[in-house]
């Protein structure tokens, strides 16, 4: 029996799978901001899942880059309190089972790329655009090698002035286009926002952001996930639109799809990753 999970910055879905190889039905609630009550949340459902069974190990992911030993996180703007604290030791201690945790968007990722949209190329660019923005490259069926992780959300796009005699600030791309981007500029949750230009917008900027990892990962193909993308909140063919209009060194922009295993994609992810990692 193995634990999977996967914490986002506003849910939390943990599942068993009874074989290594299937995933049973998964449960989900939302992620508490302080990490005391997240792992008592933690245990209690993983304790529901489990029957009573110790797990052989447990797989997941969580929002933020991790430390060099893959133990915590060490950056995590939506969930500041769970931020350098002993994530995997509490996991060890509430389960009794070896324990794997890497980025929860590097897992959806990996996930969507051997059983989801990006199951056909070997080099997959991966983003998730939801409370955040966050994504990985994925080559030959595994995460690519790394110190930290990777954040794409975190690039700079641009540069605005802060209105204050003229200093210029960096605009990322998170604050762009992710649901607590447009909600902090907007002041209201983005599916409050009908606004057609506003999303529109987003699609420009978005389009910015893969250009860039265009340019850098040199993908076969961009898979796009997460909730703003799963609803159709940004669209697409202005993503789409918008790319080949940037491209100019490329003979070809790859394909931009749409991720096919909705908000299951880390732990489809987590469930790879913990059959690599055995």
């Amino acid at each position: 029996m193995y634990l999977l999970f996967d914490i986002g910055g506003t849910k939390m879905r943990l599942a068993v799978s009874p074989d290594g190889r299937k995933i049973d039905a998964a449960k989900i609630v939302s992620t508490p901001s302080d990490f005391k009550i997240g792992m008592a949340q933690f245990k209690r459902v993983a304790g529901e899942l489990l029957g009573g069974t110790k797990p052989e190990a447990i797989a997941g992911g969580i929002a933020g880059p991790l430390n060099l030993a893959k133990t915590k996180v060490i950056g995590a703007p939506h969930l500041p309190l769970w931020q350098n604290q002993p994530l995997a030791a509490t996991l060890k201690r509430l389960t009794r089972g070896k324990v794997f945790i890497e980025n929860d968007a590097a897992l959806a990722g990996l996930g969507e790329a051997l059983s989801g949209a990006g199951q056909d190329y070997k080099i997959v660019a991966y983003y998730t655009v939801s409370t955040g923005v966050g994504g990985a490259r994925i080559v030959d069926g595994k995460i690519d090698a790394h110190s930290f992780g990777f954040e794409p959300g975190h690039q700079i796009i641009g540069l605005e002035s802060n209105g204050h005699g003229g200093n210029i600030r960096p605009i990322f791309l998170e604050s762009r286009v992710s649901g607590s981007g447009l909600t902090q500029r907007f002041q209201k949750t983005p599916e409050l926002i009908t606004d057609k230009a506003v999303w529109a917008e987003a699609g420009r900027w978005l389009a910015y952001g893969l250009y860039n990892t265009l340019v850098h990962w040199s993908p076969e193909v961009i898979v796009l996930g997460g909730g703003l993308i799963e609803h159709e909140a940004i669209d697409l063919k202005i993503v789409r639109s918008e790319l080949q209009k940037l491209n100019h060194i490329f003979p070809a922009v790859p394909p931009v799809m749409r991720a096919r295993l909705g908000g299951l994609a880390g732990l489809h992810g987590a469930l790879q990753y913990l059959r690599q990692e055995l």
